[in-house]
């Protein structure tokens, strides 16, 4: 193959390395595909995994022929580090051991979650790492750590920092109306002494780096780059984040605080394309600065952002379909609003929270849960939070970025 493609006149002259590699993997797929078919012995299972090869067969083409060297995002059709994990409706398939008299068990849930397979601590030579049962997070582990976390939010808004005047709140069908039901501004007061703390400083010197349309490619400046890793740098700083960290390690998502850095980088700050194939969207963009795509807002999920244009006269509040109970910040609200004429009919956000919070809480559920609700707890009241990962293109070694990240709001 190389002979032909090449040319046998150039076969002398050129490096084919990366072809040879092409080919070496070619033929791993090959294998690993066959023998994971012959391995299974139910006949209904080996369907099943059949049917995940297709879906994988469907990914671009760095998804599975470069994979993440320790597989570190759950697929949700995997067992992959989710051994253990409690039942639930919103999981495609199950990997707790009920999953069994249920007939809902994931294709390579004997492999990794059974007695002495691939997933079992106590089997011998078993491999560390991510795909172990005791790295799966459990539901009990995320409202435990979120309460953690949310005790540890010592930069968020105090009791007088923040003054919001919710004004109408949307009924049913209502938040579609494109109607300002909302004659005031939301914010009434904001202590902005809450924005020379480092975290946020830095947090707001990024929020000017994008043009929020999609399909306009990003240009990143060397400046832009040297705030994006200030503001990982500070938020490191934090005991939010080092607590978050300290608890991934753990779990054997990552080695040291470099990796866990350039990660958040990778997956908050790579640039992919929402539109016309230019690098023009971020995870980091979408979620915290907000995009416009097809005439109406995209993303925007950060009160700070929320604040300042509002302040500016470029951001209209229209109305709330959801105040969330608590009494003392960050509490989160649903909301409705436009951005120089684009609408966002259904939105939600935290009010008070540190940039560092909020950060931490989505990387938290998009390295648990992508792709699903994830439950958390806040201060005694319950809460959920959804990610995505984005599926068209990868960085690093085949992993993913965060396509977006919101509060749930009823």
């Amino acid at each position: 193959m190389i002979h032909y493609i090449v040319g046998p006149q150039r076969l002398q002259e050129v490096s084919t390395a990366n072809l040879e590699r092409v080919l070496r993997r070619f033929n791993e797929l090959q294998f690993w595909v066959a023998t994971e078919l012959l391995l299974c012995p139910d006949v209904a299972r080996r369907a099943q995994l059949l049917r995940k090869f297709i879906k994988v067969a469907a990914q671009p083409p760095a998804v599975f022929l470069f994979p993440p060297p320790k597989d570190l995002y759950t697929a949700p059709e995997s067992c992959v580090g989710r051994c253990g994990e409690p039942l639930s409706e919103e999981d495609a398939c199950h990997c707790h051991p009920r999953c069994e008299g249920l007939g809902s068990c994931c294709g390579d849930y004997d492999r990794h979650c059974r007695p002495g397979g691939e997933g079992d601590e106590e089997a011998e030579g078993a491999p560390g790492g991510f795909s172990r049962s005791g790295d799966s997070i459990t539901e009990r582990e995320l409202l435990e750590l979120s309460e953690q976390l949310w005790g540890l939010d010592h930069n968020r808004a105090l009791p007088g920092d923040i003054t919001i005047n919710p004004q109408h709140r949307a009924g049913p069908g209502e938040e579609r109306q494109r109607q300002d039901l909302s004659p005031q501004p939301l914010y009434k007061h904001v202590n902005e002494e809450l924005f020379s703390k480092p975290t946020y400083s830095s947090f707001i010197k990024l929020l000017d780096n994008y043009q929020r349309a999609t399909g306009r490619g990003e240009e990143v400046t060397a400046e832009e780059l040297r705030e994006q890793d200030n503001f990982l740098g500070e938020v490191m700083k934090t005991e939010l984040v080092r607590e978050l960290f300290a608890f991934l390690r753990h779990k054997n998502r990552y080695s040291s605080e470099q990796e866990f850095l350039e990660d958040l980088k990778g997956m908050w700050f790579g640039l992919y394309s929402r539109g016309d194939g230019e690098q023009d969207s971020s995870g980091f963009e979408h979620v915290f600065s907000g995009e416009v795509k097809k005439g109406k807002v995209s993303g925007f999920h950060n009160w700070i952002r929320f604040y300042l244009l509002e302040k500016q006269g470029v951001v209209n509040y229209f109305s709330h379909n959801f105040d969330g109970p608590w009494d003392s910040f960050p509490t989160v609200l649903g909301l409705q609003f436009s951005w120089d004429g684009f609408h966002k009919e259904v939105g939600s956000a935290f009010i008070g929270s540190s940039p560092e919070f909020e950060l931490g809480l989505y990387t938290l559920c998009f390295l648990a849960r992508p792709g699903r609700a994830c439950h958390l707890s806040l201060g005694g009241h319950r809460l959920s939070i959804q990610t995505f990962p984005w599926t068209k293109s990868t960085y690093g070694s085949g992993r993913s970025f965060i396509a977006t990240a919101y509060v749930m709001s009823p």
